[in-house]
C-alpha cells in the first residue's frame, strides 16, 4: 500500500490530494487558502465529508503542519510514514526539463533560476517543497513541470522572430504553460478514440488562465501561451496576445512604467479590462443577459481568440480528430461551449449535440455521429498525473 500527496503550492495557497496509488483512489483532498493572512482558510475532504476552518497560518511551513496534524488527528493515516512520496507541481521548469524530475540540489537550483520566468509560482513551489522535506524527511519528492509537456515542440514553433542571440545568450523563446492538464486531457481523448496510432487533438484549457494546445500523436507540437503565461488567449486579467507596440505607447504617452504596464496586462486586462465587471466568466456571462455591452464585447472578443487558436492549430495538425475542453469554464460552462462551436461549426463540420452538452455530466462526448470532429468534455486530473509520475520516479 503506497501513499502518495500530490501538491500544488501558490504564492499564498496549499492544494493537495494525497492518493492510495495502487489503486489511485483519492483518500483526501483540500486546500489551505490566504496563507500569511489572519483569516486563513482550511478545507479538507475526507469519508464523503468536508471540513472548513478559518483560523491564522502565517506560512507555508505551518501549513503544510496543519495538514499533515490533520491527517494524524483525523486518522486519515496513522503514520506520516505511511506517505511514500511527495509530488509537486512547478510551473516553470524551462528547457532544462523535458520530463518530470525527482528533486535533488540540481533540480532545486534550475527551479530557483527560473523564478524570473513564473515568479508568483516557482519561489512558492520551492518553499511547499522545503516544509514537506522538513515534516516528512523519508519521503523523496519529484518535480512535476507545467512545461515539461511542450519540450517536444520544434525550434519552428518555439523560437521567436527576435534577434536569435537573445535565445542563445538568455533562453527566450515559448515554453507554454498548463502542460500537465494538457497531457491527461489528450491522453484521455486518445484512449477514447480506442488509442490509435496516429491522432490529432487540440485541447482548450479554458479557466481564469487559459491556453490551447495541438497534440499529435500524443506529442504537443505547438500551444498558445509563450515565454510566460501571458501570451496566447484572452483570460480572465490577462490580456493574452497584444501588438508590443501598445506597451511602447503606454510607456511613452502615459508615463507608465513598464512594471507597471506588466501587471495591467496579468492583473486588470481580459474578461475583467473589457467587462469592468469581473475576471470570472460567470459573472461576466450574467452581466450580458442582463444588458451590459461592455460585458457581451468581452465574452465576443474571448470566444474569438479562442477560435483562432482552434482554427491555426486544425491547420498546423492537418486536420483534427477531436477537440476537449477542460478546466473551470471548458468543463462547466456549456452556454462556453456552444459559442464557441457554433462559431466553427460550418468551417469544420462540427454538430453539437444540445443535450449532451448541456445536461450531461462529468466526461463526455457532446457531439452528434455525424459530426466530422469528435468534441469531448474532459474533467481535468493533474494531480493524478503528478501521483502517477511521483510513484513511477520513485519505484513505489
Amino acid at each position: 500500500m503506497s501513499k502518495v500527496i500530490a501538491v500544488n503550492a501558490g504564492s499564498s495557497s496549499l492544494k493537495f490530494q494525497l492518493f492510495e496509488m495502487d489503486n489511485e483512489t483519492v483518500i483526501t483532498s483540500g486546500v489551505i487558502e490566504r496563507i500569511g493572512l489572519e483569516d486563513s482558510i482550511f478545507t479538507i475532504k475526507y469519508n464523503g465529508e468536508k471540513d472548513v476552518r478559518t483560523s491564522s497560518i502565517p506560512t507555508h511551513k505551518e501549513a503544510v503542519q496543519l495538514l499533515l496534524d490533520t491527517l494524524i488527528d483525523k486518522k486519515i493515516v496513522t503514520s506520516l510514514d505511511e506517505i511514500k512520496g511527495v509530488g509537486h507541481r512547478v510551473v516553470q521548469g524551462g528547457a532544462y526539463f523535458k520530463e518530470s524530475a525527482i528533486i535533488d540540489d540540481y533540480v532545486v537550483e534550475k527551479i530557483d533560476e527560473l523564478k524570473s520566468l513564473a515568479p508568483l509560482h516557482n519561489p512558492a513551489h520551492l518553499t511547499g517543497y522545503y516544509a514537506f522535506k522538513e515534516a516528512i524527511p523519508n519521503a523523496n519528492a519529484v518535480a512535476v513541470f507545467d512545461t515539461a509537456f511542450h519540450q517536444t515542440l520544434e525550434p519552428r514553433c518555439y523560437i521567436y522572430p527576435i534577434p536569435y542571440r537573445f535565445y542563445e545568450e538568455h533562453k527566450i523563446r515559448k515554453y507554454g504553460a498548463h502542460g500537465t492538464s494538457h497531457f491527461y486531457v489528450s491522453s484521455r481523448v486518445r484512449d477514447l478514440l480506442g488509442n490509435p496510432d496516429h491522432s490529432k487533438v487540440i485541447v482548450a484549457h479554458l479557466g481564469a488562465g487559459g491556453s490551447l494546445s495541438a497534440v499529435k500523436d500524443g506529442k504537443c507540437i505547438n500551444t498558445s501561451m509563450g515565454f510566460t503565461p501571458l501570451a496566447g488567449i484572452m483570460m480572465g486579467t490577462r490580456s493574452g496576445d497584444l501588438d508590443p507596440s501598445v506597451v511602447e505607447y503606454l510607456v511613452d504617452t502615459l508615463h507608465m512604467n513598464m512594471h507597471d504596464v506588466i501587471h495591467v496586462l496579468n492583473k486588470e486586462s481580459g474578461l475583467l479590462g473589457v467587462s469592468g465587471v469581473s475576471s470570472d466568466f460567470r459573472d461576466v456571462q450574467n452581466a450580458a443577459l442582463e444588458g451590459n455591452e461592455r460585458a457581451q464585447l468581452a465574452l465576443d472578443i474571448f470566444f474569438r481568440r479562442v477560435i483562432a487558436y482552434i482554427g491555426r492549430y486544425f491547420i498546423a495538425l492537418g486536420g483534427c480528430d477531436a477537440i476537449a475542453f477542460t478546466a473551470g469554464i471548458g468543463e462547466n460552462s456549456a452556454y462556453a461551449r456552444k459559442e464557441i462551436l457554433t462559431l466553427v461549426s460550418e468551417a469544420l463540420g462540427i454538430v453539437i449535440d444540445d443535450e449532451a452538452n448541456e445536461n450531461g455530466q462529468g466526461e463526455r462526448l457532446i457531439t452528434k455521429p455525424e459530426s466530422k470532429i469528435k468534441v469531448y468534455v474532459i474533467p481535468t486530473n493533474e494531480e493524478l498525473v503528478i501521483a502517477r509520475d511521483t510513484k513511477r520516479l520513485l519505484g513505489l
